[in-house]
């Protein structure tokens, strides 16, 4: 009789790229970070695209009207653009006879508790 090999544990195979590239490289501690600030600016660029487009201007009509150019339009509604300014998103919320609105809200990342003093 002809020795068996003890059986290991099968291997599962996965077609997820991000399972496969987080295998391969590791997952970045500072990629949460990045994905919220990535988040943020993504909304910010997708709320003044949803205003202008609501409002049917172009980019150039609301240059025109906000006292820029259509190039920095373009970049506002960029999600990977990271120069927004409150002065000039002010700007365009008057332009579309809108108010710009901020709100502090609870953090989504628990952090740890830390010791009272």
């Amino acid at each position: 009789m002809a020795k068996q090999k003890p059986r290991t544990k099968a291997r599962r195979i996965t077609r997820d790229g991000l399972k496969i590239l987080d295998k391969i490289f590791g997952v970045d501690p500072q990629a949460e970070v990045w994905n919220e600030e990535f988040a943020e600016q993504a909304e910010v660029a997708e709320v003044l695209y949803a205003a202008r487009t609501a409002a049917k201007l172009t980019q150039a009509q609301l240059a025109k009207k906000v006292g820029t150019t259509q190039q920095v339009i373009s970049q506002l509604e960029d999600a990977d653009y990271q120069g927004h300014s409150l002065s000039m998103l002010r700007r365009i919320a008057a332009a579309l006879d809108r108010r710009v609105e901020i709100r502090l809200v609870p953090s989504r990342r628990k952090k740890a508790a830390t010791p009272r003093r």
